[in-house]
C-alpha cells in the first residue's frame, strides 16, 4: 500500500537516504529532484531522479508546476544545495518539499554502493 506523506507544514526540512529508498521501493507518489549540474548528474545519478540544476531553477520552475502539491525530495552532492533549493521552493509555494540529507554521497554510502562517489 502506498503511503502519503503528511501535509507540508508537518514535513521536516530533511529526509534521510534510507527513507527515500523505502519510498522508491514502495512506489510512493513523489518527485526525486536532482539539483546538481549536468556534469555531476552524468558522473553519478539515481535512476528515478529528474535533473533540474539549482542555477536554472528560477528560469525553469514552471517545469515543476504540475508537481506543486506533490511530495518533492531534492538531492545534490552532499546536501547543501538541496537544502537551499528546498527552502526556495517552499518559499515559492511548494509546501511538500524536503532535502535528502547527505545527498548522493550518502546514497552511495548507505543505499547503493554502485553509484560512483566523486
Amino acid at each position: 500500500m502506498k503511503s502519503t506523506p503528511p501535509a507540508g507544514g508537518d514535513l521536516p526540512l530533511e529526509i534521510d537516504v534510507v527513507s527515500v529508498k523505502g519510498m522508491l521501493d514502495a512506489g510512493d507518489d513523489f518527485v526525486l529532484l536532482d539539483c546538481r549540474g549536468e556534469d555531476e548528474h552524468q558522473t553519478a545519478s539515481i535512476d528515478a531522479a529528474m535533473l533540474l540544476p539549482m542555477q536554472e531553477l528560477p528560469d525553469r520552475v514552471g517545469e515543476l508546476e504540475s508537481h506543486r502539491d506533490r511530495h518533492i525530495v531534492v538531492h545534490c552532492h552532499h546536501g547543501g544545495r538541496s537544502m537551499r533549493v528546498t527552502e526556495w521552493l517552499r518559499g515559492n509555494g511548494f509546501p511538500r518539499v524536503q532535502s535528502m540529507a547527505g545527498g548522493i554521497e550518502e546514497w552511495s554510502n548507505q543505499v547503493d554502493s554502485g553509484v560512483p562517489r566523486y
